[in-house]
């Protein structure tokens, strides 16, 4: 019988999913040379040839693409014997690995992991700052367990097999102008159509956040905006729209209350919403797991109930 370890079984699985080793290292934190070795230890524990040469990369044989589906099933029961063996001991202890893009990792992912740091001493929350376009692959592969991220009107995200999508929390978009914007001045919401001529900062292209930008201005202002300035931090698109007359389209929680150099102001042809959601494997979940999903939960649900201070501050100012 062969025995397979499956450290190298996830390192296929994840090669078949990424294409090249370089891929796979960066996904799971190990060098290429490492990769490469435990694979290369992997075909002579199964006795077949699962790589080819292709260039200056490999390829997977038949065979490789046949163990590959097999380390799927294998993986996904491993993870499911820990959960039940966790389950049954009645601790709740382990690793979770958790990713988000930087707004819901500062307002969600961190007092989640303070709370499971209190109630349960037990577990080990990792957090890692992730785009969507970055997390969910490795999602269904194990290298992370949970996801928090984000999808906006009009912009839905795929939702890819094997994954559980739990809704946490919807919100509205706000403009942010400079506080000495024309526009700005009267204190009601603007029009996406009368900022045509501006100077706009978003995400980096690829994100979702960029592609709702140009959406929202094809749609709800007929052109093309001059994106000049593409950065995924939000902070950094405040200080622009604070220093460098720039203009932006962002979600409430990344917003700063009571700024004097900021001007929020609500969307005038339509109410814009983002949705954010908590992903995970669609497995028995680890008790640790479960836990820091409640607490995840838990806390979007008391930012939802909180009163709309930011969506009337922002008015008023």
């Amino acid at each position: 019988m062969i025995e397979l370890g499956l450290r190298r079984l996830r390192f296929l699985r994840e090669f078949e999913e990424r294409g090249t080793l370089a891929a796979v290292a960066a996904a799971l934190g190990y060098s290429p040379s490492t990769v490469s070795q435990q694979l290369a230890l992997l075909e002579k524990e199964v006795g077949a040839r699962l790589f080819d040469k292709a260039g200056r990369g490999v390829r997977l044989t038949d065979a490789g693409h046949l163990l590959a589906q097999h380390a799927r099933v294998l993986l996904s029961a491993a993870e499911a014997a820990e959960a039940d063996l966790a389950a049954l001991s009645g601790e709740i202890r382990g690793t979770v690995r958790a990713g988000g893009l930087q707004s819901a990792a500062r307002r969600l992912l961190v007092p989640a992991v303070a709370r499971i740091r209190a109630e349960h001493p037990q577990v080990r929350v990792e957090v890692f700052e992730l785009e969507l376009e970055q997390s969910l692959p490795g999602l269904r592969l194990g290298a992370v367990d949970l996801v928090v991220g984000d999808e906006y009107d009009s912009h839905p995200r795929p939702r890819p097999a094997g994954l559980r999508f739990t809704l946490l929390l919807e919100e509205r978009l706000k403009l942010v102008l400079p506080a000495t914007h024309p526009l700005a001045q009267s204190g009601g919401p603007v029009a996406v159509a009368d900022l045509r001529s501006d100077i706009w900062a978003a995400s980096a292209e690829g994100t979702g956040h960029h592609a709702m930008v140009v959406g929202t201005c094809r749609g709800l202002g007929g052109y093309e905006p001059d994106l000049r300035h593409r950065c995924s931090d939000a902070d950094v698109q405040l200080e622009l729209v604070r220093v460098a007359a720039a203009v932006a389209l962002m979600p409430a929680l990344t917003v700063p209350d009571n700024d004097p150099a900021l001007a929020v102001r609500d969307v005038a042809e339509a109410t814009l919403k983002r949705r954010l959601f908590a992903a995970t494997r669609d497995t028995p979940p680890a008790p640790a797991l479960t836990a820091l999903l409640a607490a995840v939960t838990d806390q979007a649900h008391r930012i939802g109930a909180q009163p709309a201070q930011t969506a009337a501050g922002s008015a008023a100012r």
